[in-house]
């Protein structure tokens, strides 16, 4: 299925290249044309590999990995955590930003997307890059994860004083792949409402972000978005 193919930008092209060639992602090509041609699919097409081409793989300073794409219309468009403009909040970005102005102190945001941040080097993925509407977690096991597993290696092998921010256990879980000693891993729980109270409020990831960059002499993120 041509609209399934990999249009990624070329400097992840180069990264990742035999990861389109091996069987799980042929298998997780035929899953997909399966799901479509039965179900609305989220994101689009032409954004599942957004975060890679808003973010070229050089320029990668902060990675923050989410779960999977939000399940409901116009919401998911391939950055985890963000929405297209004119979408409300979902719950866990509301907790976000709660923590963005009480950590840097910024202004409330008029819009969840996130893209400013992409664009200067947050790259904002996802384990799971699609999902089936309505219907959070199905496209689970089904290959996504040894893709972006190979995402995250490979920024961890190549890159040095990346900023790794891991919210909740499902993140947590990726630190295996991850060289701590050349990157900042930044851990707290979810900003789920269901467990954001037990140690995210109060985390200060953005602070803490750039803190570290300027420390690298890096260029600091401006996190925020009005």
């Amino acid at each position: 299925m041509n609209q399934v193919d990999p249009k990624i930008d070329g400097s992840w092209q180069k990264v990742l290249s035999s990861e389109f060639t091996k069987e799980y992602f042929f298998k997780l090509k035929t899953f997909l044309i399966e799901e479509q041609s039965k179900y609305k699919i989220f994101p689009k097409n032409s954004n599942i590999f957004t975060a890679y081409n808003n973010t070229k793989f050089d320029d990668v300073k902060v990675v923050i990995i989410g779960q999977d794409p939000y399940h409901g219309a116009n919401q998911a468009h391939g950055l985890a955590f963000s929405v297209q403009d004119g979408i409300n909040f979902p719950p866990s970005l509301n907790n976000i930003f709660k923590e963005l102005q009480d950590d840097i102190g910024c202004s409330w945001p008029t819009s969840g997307n996130l893209t400013s941040w992409s664009i200067q080097g947050v790259f904002l993925i996802n384990t799971v890059l699609t999902v089936r509407e309505g219907q959070a977690n199905s496209h689970q096991n089904m290959g996504w994860e040894y893709f972006t597993d190979a995402t995250i290696e490979a920024i961890s092998l190549s890159h040095i004083n990346v900023v790794f921010i891991l919210w909740g256990a499902n993140a947590a879980r990726k630190e295996k792949l991850i060289d701590k000693s050349k990157h900042l891993i930044i851990k707290s729980p979810h900003p789920s409402p269901l467990s954001s109270y037990r140690g995210f409020f109060g985390s200060k990831p953005f602070s803490q972000t750039n803190k570290y960059l300027l420390g690298c002499k890096k260029e600091e993120i401006n996190w925020c978005l009005n």
